[in-house]
């Protein structure tokens, strides 16, 4: 069977979780990545949900990331079963072109994996939306969950993507939000 590629936009970015061979940095189009899912299992609880990231169809938009390639046979069995139980909450894998700083217009991968959680009420039970920044900035300042508090997820997704040298306005606003929240 041939390789699996699997794309990270989120907690994968920083804390991947299973053996892969290889990692690319590159970006899919026309899906912007927003703090739209709510988190039960990881960084909230079911009486009080964390915010962690989902990607939201928009035409013209990027989202950077990082891909990792899965060869061996067994570490594609370990890391599938791996992630369907920490994606769980995720109710849609799609499979997208990935495309890199020295690939823009060619797909430098296809078929990539990825897992988004979809506003689909009935099949995303903890699919949250949008909020005003205020508001998802004090969300994400109270929710801790089995993983940890909410806003260590978010500072951990800023920096990850300030090493990769990537700017996301999303993640820059709330994180910046969520600083001044608590220092208010």
């Amino acid at each position: 069977m041939a390789e699996m590629w699997v794309f990270g936009y989120g907690s994968l970015i920083w804390n991947p979780g299973f053996n892969y061979d290889a990692r690319v940095i590159g970006f899919v189009r026309d899906y912007r990545r927003v703090f739209y899912q709510g988190s039960t299992d990881h960084r909230g609880t079911p009486q009080f949900p964390g915010r962690t990231v989902t990607l939201e169809h928009q035409p013209g938009a990027t989202c950077w990331g990082i891909a990792y390639k899965i060869s061996r046979e067994e570490d594609k069995q370990v890391a599938l079963e791996y992630l369907e139980v920490r994606e769980k909450q995720y109710d849609e894998k799609v499979y997208l072109d990935l495309y890199t700083d020295s690939s823009p217009k060619v797909p430098a991968l296809k078929n990539v994996m990825v897992y988004l959680a979809t506003t689909n009420k009935e099949s995303n039970k903890n699919y949250l939306g949008p909020a005003p920044l205020e508001e998802m900035a004090r969300q994400i300042y109270l929710a801790v969950g089995p993983s940890g508090p909410n806003k260590e997820y978010v500072f951990k997704l800023e920096d990850a993507l300030n090493k990769l040298g990537v700017e996301d306005s999303h993640v820059l606003e709330l994180a910046n939000a969520v600083r001044e929240y608590s220092d208010a």
